[in-house]
């Protein structure tokens, strides 16, 4: 392997296209040198508005190149693990976009056979890498607002195009599986336990068949209770907040941060407030550059897979409950 991972991207899904591939091509560790899609149409077109230098017309033909070492999966939720895996047995290390699987048992699959083949694999949650997210995390396990109590969470947005692959049952679309799963993924995170209880409510599609709007409350072990709401349904926000004994953190730009702009933390403790600027800092960059690194000096990534199937967990006992 050269001193940079050559990275393949497949499929051509926009998140690819607008995010993740421009992402990698500003590693300094990192290259983006071919694409594949089921159309070699597609393939060559995305590969024109990013130069790339090989477009591919099946995701066969991705894996089967020598010269791509690594692979980053972003094709529908159904597919993840197909997909993943078939990379896995044409050797490719993997970082595969959240969430993980259709469900936890298929996500554990995924792990285990990564795993089985010592192969790197990772979930693609960019927020985490953001420095935002690593300070809020730090104040809390400070104490900068006391014992943790309570933590709430949003991700909203609203789907225009009825034929989006997010409104797809079959593709393993809905709320929860789109953004809710940050949600989940980031009370999990700043609470560092898994639930006990888990209880939900949502607003399924006539047409669709998905959760269009759901909301969820877990509580954990330590006495800390989440909730959350996300939607395909409702004007755009993406935020949480933090409440404890003596204090509360506020974060209103939460999980796609501009990576050209600053954000902000908020903080009360007592009576005193203040606010936190982070500078810019491109998460998605950042992600592929742990992935990068983690596959160069033969290590692990930063966030284990086993994380991914944790958080799969509790979205099948979400949904579950949804269905009640």
């Amino acid at each position: 392997m050269s001193q940079k991972v050559r990275w393949g991207i497949l499929s051509t899904a926009n998140i690819g296209l607008t995010r993740v591939a421009p992402a990698i091509q500003q590693t300094g560790n990192g290259e983006v040198v071919a694409v594949g899609s089921r159309s070699l149409e597609k393939a060559q077109h995305f590969a024109q508005q990013l130069n790339i230098p090989t477009a591919y017309g099946s995701y066969e033909e991705l894996l089967a190149d020598p010269d791509v070492d690594a692979i980053y999966n972003p094709l529908p939720n159904s597919e993840h693990a197909i997909w993943s895996m078939r990379a896995a047995d044409a050797g490719k290390p993997t970082l595969c976009e959240k969430p993980l699987a259709s469900d936890s048992a298929e996500a554990q699959q995924m792990v285990d056979y990564f795993k089985a083949k010592n192969i790197l694999f990772a979930e693609a949650f960019m927020y985490r890498f953001h420095p935002q997210t690593q300070r809020v995390k730090a104040l809390v396990q400070e104490g900068a607002i006391g014992r943790l109590t309570t933590m709430s969470a949003a991700f909203t947005f609203p789907i225009s195009d009825e034929s989006n692959i997010r409104l797809s049952k079959p593709l393993a679309g809905g709320a929860l599986m789109d953004v809710g799963c940050y949600c989940v993924n980031v009370i999990r995170l700043m609470t560092g336990q898994e639930p006990d209880r888990v209880s939900a409510a949502a607003q399924f599609g006539e047409r669709s068949g998905v959760d269009e709007t759901l909301a969820g409350v877990l509580g954990f072990p330590s006495g800390v209770v989440g909730h959350f709401d996300c939607s395909l349904r409702t004007n755009f926000r993406h935020a949480y907040e933090l409440r404890g004994t003596e204090g509360r953190i506020t974060v209103d730009e939460a999980f796609v941060m501009s990576a050209d702009q600053p954000t902000l933390i908020r903080h009360w403790h007592g009576s005193e407030y203040q606010e936190i600027t982070i500078p810019p800092a491109n998460s998605y960059t950042l992600m592929a550059e742990d992935f990068t690194d983690a596959l160069l000096n033969h290590r692990a990534p930063r966030y284990d897979p086993q994380d991914g199937v944790n958080n799969m967990k509790v979205i099948d006992q979400l949904l579950a409950a949804a269905h009640r």
